[in-house]
């Protein structure tokens, strides 16, 4: 069976001259505590052509990879000299200001903005406010190389702020559900109420405040 061409759409961005080219995706769209974080990897286009059936052979979907290998292609991504990176951190006060997409996208537009990209390819629906432009691909983390650096990227960095806000707000257990509406961690929100890493915006944390409020 063919396996897919997972620098497809580098090919064509590269193809029409644009050789600063980033993958751009997120991480904590859902969860009810903590931020949204965003990476843009951009590649050497040399590098990565050499490196796509090696080193990267199996980037793909972060949360379809082992803890461990999403830790290892972080920093292997990270010490690369033919690799940069962007990241870009909403936290929750923001999130509930402006709501989740807004915030979303103006942690990808934070991240875009440090690589300073020519084009840029994103995970998933358009993005407003981006400073270049890209094109969107539905499930581009399966299917783009750099789409694929960057969501690891964003999930390896927004475990590892989730796992610090443990240390401060133990009683939640962030380090084990990253925010994530676990059984474990709504029993947590009964039982202690928010804090303030807490989006007040989201059901169950909003609900959790109007019944304190009766």
């Amino acid at each position: 069976m063919t396996q897919p061409d997972v620098l497809l759409y580098e090919k064509e961005a590269w193809a029409s001259g644009f050789l600063r080219l980033a993958g751009i995706d997120e991480a904590g769209r859902g969860p009810l505590a903590g931020p949204v974080v965003a990476a843009a990897v951009l590649f050497d286009p040399d590098y990565i052509r050499r490196e796509a059936r090696t080193t990267y052979a199996r980037l793909t979907d972060s949360k379809a990879l082992a803890e461990s290998r999403r830790n290892e292609l972080y920093d292997q991504l990270r010490t690369s000299r033919s690799v940069a990176i962007g990241v870009g951190v909403v936290d929750a006060a923001e999130i509930d200001r402006i709501n989740i997409l807004r915030a979303t996208h103006r942690a990808m537009a934070l991240a875009a903005a440090e690589v300073e990209p020519q084009f840029a390819l994103v995970d998933g629906l358009p993005v407003k406010g981006l400073p270049c432009d890209h094109r969107a691909i539905v499930k581009g983390d399966a299917l783009s190389i750099s789409i694929s650096a960057a969501s690891i990227v964003a999930k390896v960095l927004r475990d590892r702020m989730m796992v610090e806000m443990d240390r401060h707000f133990p009683e939640y257990g962030f380090a084990e559900h990253k925010g994530y509406g676990t059984p474990h961690h709504l029993e947590a929100l009964r039982r202690h109420g928010a804090c303030p890493v807490h989006r007040r915006s989201f059901r169950p944390v909003a609900e959790l405040d109007q019944l304190d409020l009766l």
